[in-house]
């Protein structure tokens, strides 16, 4: 098994897509996942407009590069989040302030999402859901389990219909549970399964980084979820609490050496990739292996090089012989 190394386009958007595309493979990558924002990808004119869509297969073509996801971060968020002033960010300037033009645009724009990876070739869209529940992460005031409970019922309320539009393109959505989304943890996961009854269009960008610091195993989340796995994101985090630090991170910007964990490139944190892999191996993950890189402190192309040449190292699959078969008479 050799999966194909990519990397997410996200934290080069400052770039063109075409430029982004020429760094990253002089990397060594093989594809890439794009992201929606920047000029990398435009779901509306992917969605709508061969000619757009012949035109960013050529870069692809012309850069050596293939591509399996689109990431849909951003417009996902505006979906099911309860609106806050950063959400104007995310959404063209003119809904600035508009809570529910915000979210019309997110859901619009996520169908788009659908239709344009299924023009890509792309079986897979990753990306964010929102949750209009996140503030009521510590239980003070008291939150009662119905307001938790209707919480998950709009979202289950928001994507069926987004859900809907993705069967009808063959495209498949990869949440990746993280804080702020509905799902952010084991528990929260299994629970929006649930409500969603478990149905097959709704899967997981499995992302180490967002568990390690929540003090859960992922190697054990992804065996746990194993058929749930449609994506996989490599990305590190680093815990270093001592003492004054806390787990929340203080309000400090990431890369402060004052937070109590920070996202680190890969090879630079606390997870433990080796048993990841063969978690990967286990559960039959076939798919990319994406770097998302994120160190604010190291260089981002210093960081992108070294991340493929450290999954390059990883990449094994597992052994299709019996280590001692070869004693048997």
């Amino acid at each position: 098994m050799s999966r194909p190394i990519t990397i997410f386009t996200g934290q080069w958007a400052d770039l063109s897509f075409n430029d982004a595309c020429k760094l990253v493979k002089s990397f060594g990558y093989e594809g890439v996942e794009i992201c929606t924002w920047g000029d990398h990808m435009d779901v509306q004119k992917a969605a709508a407009d061969p000619e757009y869509v012949k035109g960013r297969k050529a870069i692809l073509s012309e850069n050596g590069l293939a591509c399996w996801a689109i990431g849909s971060h951003l417009i996902g968020q505006c979906v099911g989040d309860k609106w806050d002033p950063r959400l104007d960010g995310f959404a063209p300037a003119e809904f600035s302030g508009k809570p529910e033009a915000i979210r019309e645009w997110g859901i619009k724009e996520m169908k788009n999402t659908a239709k344009a990876a299924k023009a890509m070739g792309c079986k897979i869209v990753t990306g964010f859901m929102g949750s209009p529940i996140w503030k009521y992460l510590y239980s003070f005031p008291m939150t009662s389990e119905k307001m938790i409970e209707d919480g998950f019922q709009l979202i289950y309320d928001l994507w069926t219909p987004i859900f809907d539009e993705f069967d009808k393109q063959g495209v498949k959505f990869a949440l990746e549970v993280h804080p702020s989304e509905i799902a952010f943890d084991y528990w929260t996961t299994k629970r929006l399964f649930e409500k969603f009854d478990y149905r097959d269009t709704l899967g997981l960008n499995f992302d180490p980084s967002h568990l390690i610091w929540q003090g859960v195993k992922p190697h054990l989340f992804l065996r746990d979820f194993g058929d749930k796995i449609y994506h996989v994101h490599m990305k590190d985090a680093a815990v270093t609490l001592d003492g004054r630090s806390g787990i929340l991170g203080s309000h400090l910007p990431f890369g402060d050496a004052n937070r109590g964990w920070n996202f680190r490139s890969l090879g630079h944190g606390d997870v433990d990739f080796e048993e990841i892999i063969r978690a990967l191996n286990d559960v039959g993950y076939n798919g990319p292996l994406s770097v998302e890189w994120e160190d604010n402190g190291m260089d981002r192309n210093f960081g992108a090089k070294e991340s493929y040449e450290f999954c390059q190292k990883y990449n094994f699959s597992a052994s299709n012989v019996v280590f001692d078969g070869a004693m048997e008479n």
